[in-house]
């Protein structure tokens, strides 16, 4: 799979995750939103920017959604559960989320 964006075709994984993480931009989250059926909003951006931040700036960090809850307690000040997440980001927030950030997928296992 790939996309088109500014004449440029930006390649994918065969689950959808940037072969070149270096390709993203925010043009190219709001394609691959529109895409998944996500509609982007505010606090979709704080999420994918602080996925972004982590992987970029925290050695290769990829949160799962339990660590995403206290993240996003912080940054918007009131409890955040993973219904809250799930309702932003359907098809799992770590991963749909880092899909849209532009991050590369996440090998972690399963549990906390």
């Amino acid at each position: 799979m790939s996309y088109e964006l500014d004449g440029k075709t930006i390649e994918t994984t065969a689950n959808g995750y940037l072969v070149e993480p270096q390709d993203w931009s925010e043009g190219l989250a709001e394609i691959i939103a529109a895409e998944e059926d996500v509609a982007l909003t505010e606090r979709h951006w704080d999420l994918i920017n602080y996925l972004r931040s982590e992987y970029l700036e925290n050695n290769g960090n990829q949160p799962n959604t339990r660590n995403l809850q206290k993240a996003m307690k912080e940054k918007w000040g009131e409890k955040v559960d993973a219904k809250a997440l799930y309702i932003l980001f359907p098809k799992d927030p770590s991963k749909q989320g880092g899909r849209i950030a532009g991050v590369p997928e996440s090998r972690r296992k399963g549990g906390y």
